[in-house]
Parts: C-alpha cells; structure tokens; sequence
C-alpha cells in the first residue's frame, strides 16, 4: 500500500461540512485551477517552499545543499527546482525557518490516533472528519479505503471534499463508509473548463451522475469566480445539468472568489494566474442564488 502525502491536518474547521471538524489535506491534484489557493497540494510528492522573507541570505542552505541546487539570485537563495529533491537538509540549517518541505506521509494508524484526539467536539458538534486536498480520490485507493472503512468502523461522521476529476472506481470502493461528499461544480463549458482547470470535466459529470444515482449525499460547492462562471449562463447552464439529470443535492454553498492563498506562489517559485480575478458582488450572489431557488432547490447558502 502506498502512503499519500499529506500537506495539513487542519482542526476546527467549520467550513468542510458539518459541525467541528478535522479535515485532511493530501498531496496531488489532476486539475490546475487558476485560482487555487492550496497550490502546494497540486503536485503529488513533496516540495520544497521558500519564504523569502524570512530569509536573511546567510548562504548555509546553498553550502550544504546535497544536489548542489541553491544559487544566490538577486541577494535570495532560490532553489533550482529541477535538481531539489525535497531531502529536507535545507531546512535543517535555516536558522530563521525560511525553507520548509511541504508533504508528509502517515501510516493509517497514526493518522486515526491524530484524528481521535479531538473526537470530543465531533460528538458535541454533530462533526467528523473530512478528507480534502488537492484530490484525495486521486491517492491510494487502497489507502483511503482503508482509512474510511476504519473511521466509519469508530463512528466517525466522513465528508469527501473532491473536484470530480479521479476515476469511478475509487469513488465505487468507498461509497459504504462515506457519509457526504462535498462536490465541486465549476463550469459546463468543457473547453472553458479545459482554460481554467487544465482539464475538461466529462469525468467530474459523469462522477457526478453515478454518485447521484447511487444515493450518495452530495453536498454541491460552487465556487464563484468573476469572469470566469458568474454570468447569468454559466448559472443557467449548471442548473440544467442538475435538473436534467435528476442530480440530488442535499445542500448548495455558493463560494465566492478569494485570493487568499496567492502568496505561496511565491514560496512554490511559481506565477498566480488569477491576478485579475474578482469577488462577485453580494448583490450578484444573492442574484444566483435566486436562480437556484426559482429553480426548484433548496438549502442554499452564500459561504462555506
């Protein structure tokens, strides 16, 4: 079995399903959405990120970098990335913990004794756990059925936070344990879809449609972004997916746009791509959210 890379064990959180939670963040992603505020969790092994400033330019990491990969660029330390490996020695003698490696495996067990240590607040919230990423349907599917089955053997409440974009089967293998799913629907257009999230969506629909028809609890997360859906038929567009499909949605949240995660970037040596992206208005979140009522749906709210 191999063990997938995890990038944050995130407690308290009150935003990946209900009540209080421990979500789960692995370490890989299939789509490339230009907005994405988790962009260490796009690459499936562990990467090296740089915070430039904490760094105070003594040069020891570049001195005993073992691939021989860190060069002074411009009074920073930047690592080729073509050469780092991700050892960690870097890290290991930056004084002002500038460098960090992001991505780190757990066997099952240590991960449940992680999880285990805040079951209280889920029993008293009406909480649990979620597994999140970058995609986690994209990890070991022997692993993370294993991890569900056992959490679902304790008790736990499970939500499955996932884009759409992994194969059927790893979603058919766990769908006994899970209790919600908590769906991302971005975009209709498949080509748009394709500009955006470097993948078309044909999987994440069809996904979709088969979770429906098995009676899984889906819980759709629409993420509102201007330019890129926000329009009145980008809206009307998922809306007759869902209804011509016969999708069955428990609860609806309408997530507007935040940049919030643009600075690590930086850290990934990378470029942000939704620099002219903006929030919708409240006025225009309370305009879509008409429309998904006039449709017929219900439980809908504006906010994770």
């Amino acid at each position: 079995m191999n063990f997938p890379n995890i990038i944050n064990i995130q407690k308290f959180s009150v935003h990946d399903g209900d009540g209080i939670r421990t979500t789960i963040f692995f370490k890989g992603c299939a789509l490339n959405c230009w907005w994405c505020h988790n962009p260490e969790s796009q690459n499936f092994a562990p990467e090296l990120l740089y915070n430039a400033e904490r760094c105070t330019s003594c040069g020891r990491c570049a001195e005993i970098c073992p691939q021989h990969g860190i060069k002074e660029v411009n009074g920073q330390f930047l690592a080729d990335r073509t050469k780092c490996d991700a050892c960690g020695t870097c890290t290991k003698y930056c004084l002002n913990n500038a460098r960090e490696i992001c991505g780190q495996t757990y066997a099952i067990r240590d991960l449940i004794k992680e999880i285990q240590k805040d079951q209280m607040f889920y029993e008293e919230s009406g909480g649990g756990v979620t597994l999140s990423g970058g995609e986690v349907m994209l990890q070991s599917p022997e692993y993370i059925e294993e991890l569900t089955r056992q959490l679902h053997k304790k008790g736990f409440n499970i939500a499955i936070d996932t884009c759409g974009y992994a194969p059927w089967e790893n979603y058919e293998r766990i769908l006994p344990y899970v209790d919600t799913f908590l769906y991302d629907i971005k975009l209709i257009d498949s080509e748009r879809h394709k500009k955006y999230m470097g993948q078309d969506n044909v999987l994440i629909l069809d996904n979709l449609k088969k979770l429906s028809a098995a009676g899984a609890t889906i819980n759709l997360r629409l993420p509102l972004i201007v330019p890129v859906n926000t329009d009145d038929q980008d809206i009307q567009d998922i809306i007759s997916f869902l209804k011509e499909n016969n999708i069955r949605i428990l609860k609806t949240n309408l997530l507007p746009y935040h940049n919030t995660g643009n600075h690590k970037y930086e850290k990934l040596g990378e470029e942000y791509k939704g620099v002219t992206f903006e929030k919708p208005s409240q006025e225009r979140l309370e305009e879509i959210m008409q429309q998904f009522i006039d449709a017929g749906f219900t439980n809908i709210k504006i906010g994770g």
